[in-house]
């Protein structure tokens, strides 16, 4: 008997089939090459910066110590992180609707009557051992669909958490930058307002003694103020750089420990942006959105297995005695087996309706696939095009910046000599220190843009 069921069981799952679409890839316009990415051979030929890992990447010692730090204690990252974990218990869910349920249970029991004038006392104990099982049968492959659904809903849920960490690392990176960039334009506040004390002090005494006019001092006073009033505003922006670091490292706002230079961060002038066909199997958020499709692609066969009829098995077994001494022998054995087969006959469309919701979120789920793959193109783009126009931008600032220099000093030489008003040296000495103030920014600018470029060619969340 047992042999029969089981060759029933094993029968009826072999000839059990799935309804429902398979997943196959949709096809994607994809570019031969990004807008904007380098054509020398050499660089095609060196892979993609998204291929190398974040600390190949951003080699300044600090900073790869804060990104490690916020890795491990950014509450965004541990959120996903749990999230993968509620994707997984989730999954053993579903999956375990497609084995029997089995289920045991026991019942002991004592009766005693007290004694009559007719009937003498009578002490009577009961006891049952049984154990019982439920199967539903997935012949229209329902449940497993389900799992299929599951199992992709737990797959983007991991992408999600590795898009997670590959904008975490992106924030820490340009957060760090911009940190960096406003310490040098404090340093060249300060140097400039130091140099321009001095050169108000002498100012001052070249007055008392006759040598130059009030006005001269006037200017020189203004020189000193525009100098002065920019630190503390670089000084609050940098706190609160500090305290936006803080966070992300999962702290609560404090000071930030510093590494290279902002001039001294290396990055290549040429970034090799690779393939863009192998931006789909790298970038996360694209990777996210497939797994998100083949789930919705998975729940069209649930919600048309409902059209079928549900075969459902259950049985039963066990002991049960008047007494607890012959409870596991002579005739206290019993057991049952029973079969049910459910057919949908009307539901008021209910079954065709959600037939026709989960398709429809199977095509929303299609359309927001390729959204986010033309959107992955365009952000890698955009952020090769800004990487380059950002290094000839900070390339002219740096002749600029050179040029109001000297204009600087040539003003003062004419100044010193008596051949120009101090109104020239207040426009080149203004001039002057905007340039510098300019080109830090610039420079923080292509450090900003190179982090753009890593996190739209999929980098950052590889460990």
């Amino acid at each position: 008997m047992k042999s029969l069921l089981a060759s029933l069981f094993v029968a009826l799952l072999v000839s059990g089939c799935m309804v429902g679409p398979d997943y196959k890839r949709p096809s994607a316009t994809v570019p031969t090459e990004y807008r904007g990415a380098s054509s020398e051979p050499s660089k095609a030929e060196a892979g993609s910066l998204g291929d190398q890992k974040w600390w190949e990447v951003f080699r300044d010692d600090q900073l790869q110590s804060l990104i490690r730090t916020a890795i491990q204690q950014n509450y965004d990252a541990r959120i996903a992180a749990t999230r993968v974990l509620q994707a997984q218990a989730q999954l053993g869910i579903t999956r375990s609707d497609q084995f029997p349920q089995v289920s045991g249970g026991a019942n002991l029991g004592a009766q005693r009557t007290s004694k009559s004038i007719i009937f003498p006392a009578i002490e009577q104990s009961t006891g049952s051992v049984t154990l019982s099982a439920a199967w539903q049968l997935d012949f229209w492959g329902q449940y497993r669909r389900a799992t299929e659904a599951a199992r992709a809903s737990l797959l983007a849920t991991e992408w999600g958490r590795r898009a997670v960490i590959s904008s975490l690392v992106a924030n820490v990176a340009s957060a760090y930058f911009q940190l960096r960039a406003l310490d040098l334009q404090l340093e060249l506040s300060q140097n400039a307002l130091t140099a321009r004390r001095e050169s108000l002090r002498l100012t001052s005494v070249l007055s008392n003694h006759g040598n130059t006019s009030e006005l001269d001092v006037r200017q020189a006073e203004q020189l000193v103020y525009t100098a002065s009033e920019e630190i503390p505003d670089l000084e609050r922006r940098i706190q609160q750089e500090e305290n936006l670091i803080s966070t992300l490292l999962g702290n609560n706002p404090g000071p930030v420990t510093r590494g290279l230079h902002l001039t001294e961060q290396p990055h290549s002038p040429e970034i090799p942006a690779g393939l863009p066909s192998e931006l789909l199997e790298r970038r996360p958020d694209i990777r996210q959105s497939e797994q998100l499709l083949i789930a919705a692609n998975a729940q069209i066969g649930v919600a048309r297995a409902a059209y079928y009829p549900q075969i459902a098995l259950t049985t039963s077994g066990g002991f049960q005695s008047d007494a607890l001494a012959r409870l596991f022998g002579g005739p206290a054995g019993l057991w049952s087996f029973a079969g049910s087969l459910t057919q949908p006959i009307f539901t008021a469309g209910r079954i065709r309706s959600n037939v026709r919701l989960a398709e429809a979120q199977q095509q929303e789920a299609l359309l927001s696939y390729q959204q986010t793959i033309q959107q992955s193109f365009r952000d890698v783009s955009d952020s090769l095009i800004a990487y380059r126009k950002n290094r000839e931008f900070r390339e002219q600032q740096e002749l600029l910046t050179a040029s109001a220099k000297d204009a600087a000093r040539l003003s003062n030489i004419r100044y010193t000599g008596g051949v120009t008003s101090y109104l020239e040296v207040l426009t080149n000495e203004t001039n002057y220190f905007a340039a510098e103030l300019n080109l830090a920014q610039a420079q923080a600018n292509e450090l900003l843009a190179l982090v753009q470029i890593y996190q739209a060619l999929g980098g950052g969340w590889q460990q």
